[in-house]
């Protein structure tokens, strides 16, 4: 964990100069991974969340104002090791920073980062895709493990695998993560060295299964080549506070 903490040049990550210190992330991240007690926990805790000063900027999120960075998404995966590695306090203060992370970003309309999959990912997808990655290790860590999932899940992706041209649109055969909520929804059509994601309309071609991940959706106002394999879809405007809980 401390070597991936160092690797990252968390001062070349972009945020708000007024909240976003990169300076508390590093540090807070090595105290969290080595905490033993709550007291300790708590304290590398604040670093990233804001600190108890209404003044003090936060390394990943700002308790204070609601606020989050794109250096939680590169350090989700850091944070899903202590909760798998760390001791007990430390690991649900990792839990509850990706809780604040999640609940923060799907208020927030603005903030996006770059993937391997596309340039500009809401902040909130992105972090839910973290999580998806490891739902047997946030299953099994209790209620609020439970709960983060079902939050990600409203911030459902579809990568194309295949499609073909349909009346005014196109039919994407892939796979389906999270949970798609029927009927017509609007979505944005991401593409690898495309900048501005395409505004869709999307619906179930077939019956979802609840079993396989593998689906069928209708996307309107596509083009065949804008939606060849390697597409992603992913929900238009799902910033709008739709994990609410």
């Amino acid at each position: 964990m401390l070597e991936a903490i160092d690797a990252v040049n968390w001062g070349y990550l972009p945020g708000p100069c007024d909240l976003y210190e990169p300076d508390r992330v590093a540090t807070g991240l090595r105290a969290l991974a080595t905490a033993s007690g709550l007291v300790r926990a708590a304290g590398a805790g604040s670093l990233l969340a804001g600190g108890g000063r209404r003044a003090a900027g936060g390394g990943l999120v700002h308790g204070h104002s609601g606020a989050v960075f794109p250096a939680a998404v590169t350090a989700a995966p850091i944070l899903l090791a202590i909760v798998r590695d760390g001791r007990p306090d430390a690991g649900a203060t990792a839990l509850g920073l990706l809780d604040d992370a999640l609940a923060f970003a799907a208020r927030d309309r603005r903030t996006r980062v770059a993937t391997s999959y596309a340039e500009a990912v809401p902040i909130c997808c992105a972090l839910a895709d973290q999580l998806r990655r490891h739902a047997g290790l946030l299953a099994a860590s209790g209620a609020e493990g439970r709960c983060l999932l079902a939050d990600a899940a409203h911030h459902w992706r579809f990568d194309v695998q295949e499609a073909v041209a349909e009346g005014d649109g196109v039919a994407a055969f892939g796979v389906l993560a999270g949970r798609f909520p029927g009927g017509t929804q609007p979505a944005e059509l991401h593409r690898v060295g495309r900048g501005t994601p395409l505004a869709v309309q999307v619906a179930p071609h077939y019956p979802l299964s609840g079993h396989s991940p593998d689906a069928c959706l209708r996307v309107d106002g596509a083009r065949l080549d804008g939606a060849a394999p390697s597409a992603v879809l992913l929900p238009s405007g799902c910033g709008s506070g739709s994990a609410d809980r």
